[in-house]
């Protein structure tokens, strides 16, 4: 499990039961980043425009600091049933 999957699980427990699932399949690939494509499978609401403020270095994807940091902020809310 690398390091990125591992704060999005915490980060996902705490938050939601429902986002802990998918927050374990957020980076599809493994990478330990998570790019806009990624983001938006699980978050589908997410746009070009709040991916980027998300992306604070401007590297085209989050890692897990930007993730939390996002969380934090509210840029990122929690995913709720139905």
């Amino acid at each position: 499990m690398t390091h990125m999957t591992k704060t999005l699980t915490a980060l996902a427990l705490i938050l939601s039961p429902t986002l802990a699932c998918a927050a374990v399949e957020v980076d599809a690939n493994g990478d330990g980043m998570i790019t806009i494509e990624e983001m938006q499978s699980v978050y589908t609401d997410t746009t070009a425009e709040a991916f980027s403020e998300m992306d604070s270095n401007g590297d085209g994807a989050l890692d897990d600091g930007e993730l939390q940091t996002a969380v934090e902020s509210g840029l990122i809310k929690p995913l709720t049933d139905g």
